[in-house]
């Protein structure tokens, strides 16, 4: 039996790229539900009082799950997959280069573009310098990664480079890492952004990039 999957998402929010990426990853069929406006969020309320995005439900299993790593862990022992991998020292290793991605470089990233949307008067010139610095120093730390192998965690594609893929595409967008000092960040992103999970949630959010409250880079589909 199949579990009827629904997820509350929108296609250009980065946080919902990441479930996207893995769903398309494990093959498994799903409804989208697109939150767009009030009248949705409330909808959405009704299912997680948060109401923010995104949250998974498994209408056969009468699951509700919010947050992006808990819904790529649940998608992927529902699929039997290997995002998350069977060994438990490499489990970790996913585990941790996830939640690197996400408060190192997609956090960071949000806090840019999110300063732009506030009301006139209301910007944090220091807390979006504060996400600069901490841009500017992971990038060195994964770039050394990198080095060593060719995925975020290991040897396969796992949960951490689905955390990746949307952390980097957006902050190439606003503080690009230095190109010139980070090829191993170069090689990689050309692999994430060539690879079909990846490339479909991208193609699939290109309709809404005039959504985005900043400069948006005429090269940004050039790898």
């Amino acid at each position: 039996m199949t579990n009827h999957l629904i997820l509350h998402e929108h296609p250009f929010a980065a946080y919902c790229w990441k479930p996207l990426i893995a769903l398309y990853e494990l093959e498994l069929p799903f409804e989208r539900h697109v939150v767009t406006d009030e009248a949705s969020r409330q909808e959405l309320a009704k299912i997680w009082p948060l109401a923010k995005i995104p949250v998974l439900v498994d209408e056969t299993a009468g699951m509700v799950l919010p947050e992006s790593t808990t819904i790529i862990e649940y998608l992927d022992a529902l699929a039997d997959g290997a995002l998350v991998p069977a060994n438990a020292a490499d489990a970790l290793q996913a585990r941790l280069w996830d939640r690197f991605h996400d408060q190192y470089v997609a956090n960071p990233m949000q806090k840019i573009v999110g300063d732009n949307l506030r009301p006139e008067g209301g910007e944090d010139p220091e807390g979006v310098a504060e996400a600069r610095r901490t841009l500017d120093t992971a990038y060195p730390v994964l770039d050394a990664q990198l080095a060593r192998i060719p995925w975020t965690a290991g040897a396969t594609f796992t949960v951490a480079d689905c955390a990746a893929a949307p952390a980097l595409f957006y902050a190439r967008a606003i503080h690009r890492w230095d190109e010139t000092n980070h090829p191993n960040i170069n090689r990689y992103y050309r692999e994430l952004v060539n690879r079909p999970s990846v490339a479909r949630v991208i193609d699939e959010a290109r309709p809404y990039r005039e959504l985005f409250p900043m400069s948006w880079p005429a090269d940004i589909d050039v790898v």
